[in-house]
């Protein structure tokens, strides 16, 4: 794993960037841009950001590299958003979770070199990557825009089970990773869950077989209609085996057993690397409490621990991880996180966002994506 920090000065933007590139083989890419603010309106900000993107891909290091999609974290989506001109190139998404470091919007981007990149691939805008025998589907940004959370949870999970289909996939066999944005989470939320786990019951995903990976969490869409934004990966074209779920129960209790329904995290090997999805983690034990009701400082410690203990049983550690959200309850606890994570993680490209975590008693999420080299002689590269 190779990290870099870069800062351009002239355009005031910050660009952390992760690396994971085996000679001969596929080249994975996490970038974080994070835009200095210069008592501007929206346009300027932007306007840097994309052009420090544009110069960064044009870089020798970059060569070949394509996205496979981007997440916009928007202070004001709705207005924000139609004044981006991003170039279409994969699926993106656009989340009103404001960045705390003062600025209007950051940018999250994954990127892959050696690989077939579609973008646009179906009618919801999925990018679709294939190479050696594997179909990635990373489908970023879906929202529907009448009825009740729960009402526009099934209709977004209906509408996304059709998309699969055309790839002859569904989503207890293909389905990897899932985000679900939540417009007022404190609220909605509920509606959200309810409707998840029916959709998962009629496929045939229950307690006894495997839930999906997931991030549930505040956000506001940029359609202000939208009580939900939804965003997923899939994948076709590998074994079961392949997939692992990992749990931690020395740590966390299983999610089920507080009525949700995703997985603490999965575990994907290849033949020549392992990937680690961790969702959505907060300060919570193996009995499904909240631990340290009202200390951000400890809740961000138990996270740590818990988010370490669900990497150790995939083979993994803090130093396999490639990027990191964080997710922030009250802005005024930015400084003292921004600090503890800078401490903690130096390296690893990183964005803190205002976004109530599901409980109103958790005060910090986090979630993270880990790569690590390894030789599965029975699975074929990624």
């Amino acid at each position: 794993m190779e990290y870099k920090v870069l800062y351009l000065e002239d355009l005031g933007v910050r660009i952390e960037v992760s690396c994971f590139a085996p000679a001969g083989k596929v080249g994975e890419w996490h970038v974080m841009y994070s835009v200095e603010p210069r008592d501007e309106m929206f346009a300027g900000q932007i306007e840097r950001l994309l052009r420090a993107e544009a110069l960064l891909m044009k870089s020798n290091e970059m060569a070949g590299a394509n996205p496979v999609f981007k997440r916009y974290f928007l202070s004001d989506a709705t207005n924000q958003k139609p004044c981006i001109d991003d170039n279409g190139k994969c699926t993106v998404s656009y989340i009103q979770q404001p960045p705390l470091d003062g600025s209007k919007v950051a940018l999250w981007v994954y990127l892959q070199r050696g690989t077939e990149v579609q973008a646009n691939a179906d009618a919801l805008g999925s990018t679709a990557v294939s190479h050696n025998g594997y179909r990635q589907i990373w489908t970023m940004g879906m929202m529907s825009h009448t009825g009740t959370s729960y009402q526009q949870t099934q209709d977004l999970l209906d509408m996304y089970e059709r998309t699969l289909e055309m790839y002859g996939a569904n989503i207890a066999e293909n389905c990897i990773r899932t985000w679900f944005f939540v417009r007022d989470v404190d609220t909605q939320y509920k509606g959200l869950v309810v409707a998840r786990r029916e959709n998962f019951e009629a496929n045939g995903l229950t307690q006894d077989t495997h839930y999906i990976s997931s991030t549930g969490i505040g956000g506001n869409p940029s359609d202000p209609r939208a009580l939900i934004q939804f965003g997923s990966y899939a994948m076709t074209g590998f074994e079961p085996e392949q997939q692992q779920y990992l749990y931690a129960l020395s740590h966390l209790n299983r999610t089920i057993e507080y009525g949700v329904t995703f997985e603490r995290g999965t575990l994907f090997r290849f033949g020549d690397r392992d990937h680690a999805y961790i969702s959505g983690t907060a300060s919570i034990d193996n009995m499904g409490q909240v631990v340290h009701v009202g200390n951000v400082i400890m809740q961000t410690r138990r996270m740590w621990e818990n988010v370490e203990e669900l990497l150790k049983e995939g083979g993994m550690g803090y130093d396999d991880v490639m990027q990191i959200i964080v997710y922030l309850r009250d802005i005024a606890d930015y400084p003292t996180i921004k600090r503890m994570f800078a401490e903690r993680f130096p390296n690893v490209p990183c964005v803190f966002t205002l976004a109530p975590v599901c409980r109103p008693t958790w005060l910090i999420e986090m979630e993270c994506i880990a790569v690590k080299k390894t030789q599965h002689d029975e699975y074929r590269d990624f």
